[in-house]
């Protein structure tokens, strides 16, 4: 399956961001993890058809209600055996 790497910059820590990703994540059947950063950006991980990882991206934009979004810097990586969404 196709994955990608998303660094999400912006106010992305202490607004349930992680938690919002995993619930998008799960709905869109995505496997992968989302964990804070030292430097205050959120690093998604995900592992799923093409569109799905699309729609995460375009979630990811956005993000929940109290998140201010500034960048979604997406890189493709290596097909991912994951399982599951996990919050880091």
């Amino acid at each position: 399956m196709p994955a990608a790497r998303f660094l999400v910059s912006g106010r992305v820590q202490g607004v349930c961001f992680r938690a919002g990703a995993r619930e998008q994540a799960l709905g869109l059947g995505v496997a992968g993890y989302a964990k804070n950063l030292p430097d205050g950006r959120v690093e998604v991980v995900a592992s799923g058809a093409a569109e799905a990882l699309d729609a995460l991206e375009h979630w990811l934009h956005q993000g929940p209600p109290h998140a201010v979004v500034t960048a979604v810097d997406r890189a493709p990586l290596p097909d991912q055996p994951l399982h599951g969404f996990h919050v880091a």
